[in-house]
């Protein structure tokens, strides 16, 4: 029987031949790494409650800091399509790594890089980009959750310096980043401010006991009187309001990329493992009822590919819309979800084991549906754009 096997892949083949050579040798050499590396770290790291910190060097070997970034930091200079596969690429392993390389990329580097003044560019970009410093991204306030403007941490001018007090929940990377893009009210509007680690009156605490994303450092940070000087100031921040929300954006879409790579994994995995299994002497790929959850995979995970495509498309030409990205992360992280329900139910008692890994796939993405708008936030703002009313 010919073509047999998921449509999703023959989508994928023709996403492949469209990419550069260079960019699918760095696909390649990212999806090998994650296979060959990190999957037999993974688990252990995750009932540890760990991210593997020792990969970091080889993470900035490969290339994984600073991808879009411009190469005079140390970036380099790649595309849209290259971001988006390699969040894919890394989410199939775990959400915590592409979390990981996300806050790296899109919520610490992107923003000094748009909004940070020359001697601040100059003075972290390189660092990051070559991993020889970590970055964290505090913008959600235990009062605002997913409202970041009702955020209490707030800044005010003290002579020449800034006073920052407050507090975040749920920061990736807050523990072990050496500087924190800290977002606090001054003068009632949203701003950034660079605050190094070991800056007197900033305290760091991992957040433990957590059921999802255990491979990977979630923190609360405290700010009691932190004095930070005027030239930590994002000098960009101030010339519009809300500009947090273009570093969401950038990584809300490689999260939506992520979601498809999640997806792929665990209905791969499913896939492989019902081919292998005999249910009342016969295989349980003869099922109807198996067939029904193959199918709902197929064509969701096609059409989330196909989405993405277009998304990628539109972001390399400047023409993409906040709205679009939060359809992408809405529809394609909810899809995600269920493919990984179905994959884990299809692999029966055997889908709560760690070894098939979809357990632990479906619970990082009950945090990937609630972190960076939850899909109800980015409902009510799809539905604000339809009607032009305020729901929220």
């Amino acid at each position: 029987m010919k073509n047999v096997g998921f449509a999703y892949r023959v989508l994928d083949d023709e996403l492949n031949e469209k990419l550069t050579w260079e960019s699918r040798q760095f696909r390649n050499t990212v999806q090998s790494w994650v296979n060959k590396r990190f999957m037999p770290l993974v688990t252990e790291c995750y009932l540890d409650g760990r991210f593997p910190m020792e990969l970091v060097p080889e993470m900035t070997e490969l290339g994984l800091f600073g991808i879009k970034a411009d190469p005079i930091y140390g970036g380099h200079g790649l595309n849209n399509y290259d971001y988006g596969l390699i969040c894919r690429e890394l989410e199939a392993g775990d959400s915590g790594l592409r979390s990981f390389v996300s806050v790296q990329n899109s919520l610490v580097i992107y923003p000094i890089e748009r909004f940070g003044s020359e001697d601040q560019k100059k003075r972290w970009l390189p660092l990051l980009t070559s991993g020889k410093a970590i970055g964290a991204f505090g913008l959600t306030g235990p009062e605002g959750g997913s409202d970041p403007e009702n955020m209490k941490t707030h800044a005010r001018k003290d002579g020449n310096d800034f006073m920052l007090n407050g507090s975040k929940q749920f920061i990736t990377n807050g523990s072990i980043a050496d500087v924190v893009i800290v977002w606090a009210k001054l003068d009632g509007i949203v701003r950034g401010f660079l605050v190094e680690k070991g800056t007197s009156g900033l305290e760091s605490r991992e957040m433990k006991k957590k059921l999802s994303l255990c491979a990977s450092n979630t923190s609360e940070l405290f700010l009691s009187g932190v004095r930070v000087p005027a030239d930590s100031l994002l000098p960009g921040t101030m010339e519009r309001e809300r500009t947090y929300l273009s570093c969401l954006n950038e990584a809300r879409y490689g999260i939506a990329w992520g979601a498809v790579g999640v997806a792929i994994f665990c209905a791969e995995a499913a896939l492989e493992y019902v081919r292998n299994r005999v249910l009342f002497g016969e295989s349980l790929t003869k099922k109807q009822l198996i067939q029904e959850k193959l199918v709902f995979m197929d064509v969701n995970i096609e059409s989330a590919l196909r989405r993405m495509i277009d998304m990628a498309r539109l972001k390399e030409s400047g023409k993409i819309r906040s709205r679009d990205i939060s359809c992408g992360k809405m529809v394609n992280v909810d899809m995600a979800c269920e493919v990984s329900r179905l994959a884990r139910r299809m692999i029966a008692g055997n889908g709560i084991m760690a070894e098939y890994h979809v357990m632990r796939h479906m619970m990082n993405l009950e945090s990937v549906y609630t972190y960076e708008g939850t899909n109800e936030i980015h409902m009510l703002a799809l539905g604000r754009d339809i009607t032009g009313e305020n729901a929220f």
